[in-house]
């Protein structure tokens, strides 16, 4: 289910910048997004704009969204960042994910009518500047139903920062040992 964004203070600080996140993204240019690689799991067009992934900093695109990367830098064990687009009809299927050491945050920046995310029984819209902290090994989806895309930043950490990622929590395509 979705958990409660004040348990999280380190997050504020995406809140109080989503004005900045959102103009580094209005700077990027589609084709500087990639497709998700899971594409098993979506039907229509889901793309990302990464800027950490499973702890590896993708350097040039780090450095083409500043504020972003220092706020994602900020949160506690952070593990992936990525700007997350989902254009109309755009189905993610109801999936699971992978380690129940990681959260995954979505921060609201381009808002479209018709989009919404299912976490187990409850389902949310996003707003702009609204954070969504889930558990993604609860089984959820998402789609997009309207005309226009919709965007956020999409962010996993650890429940516990100090705590070590094994490759059993990594996901199989890019687990070298799966």
């Amino acid at each position: 289910m979705f958990q409660d964004t004040a348990l999280f203070p380190f997050l504020r600080p995406l809140q109080e910048r989503w004005k900045d996140i959102l103009a580094e993204l209005t700077a990027l240019t589609r084709e500087r997004f990639a497709d998700w690689p899971e594409r098993d799991i979506y039907r229509g067009d889901w793309s990302v704009f990464g800027l950490y992934a499973f702890g590896f900093k993708q350097d040039e695109n780090c450095a083409a969204c500043p504020v972003t990367t220092t706020c994602a830098e900020a949160v506690p064990g952070l593990v992936s960042a990525a700007f997350s687009a989902l254009t109309p009809g755009t189905h993610i299927t109801p999936h699971k994910g992978y380690s129940g050491a990681i959260l995954r945050c979505h921060l609201g920046l381009v808002i479209a009518e018709g989009c919404a995310i299912r976490v187990g029984t409850e389902t949310r819209a996003w707003g702009p500047g609204e954070l969504l902290v889930f558990d993604d090994t609860t089984e959820h989806e998402a789609w997009n139903r309207g005309s226009s895309t919709r965007i956020v930043l999409l962010l996993d950490f650890k429940r516990d920062p100090d705590s070590e990622l094994s490759l059993d929590d990594l996901p199989p395509w890019l687990n070298p040992f799966a």
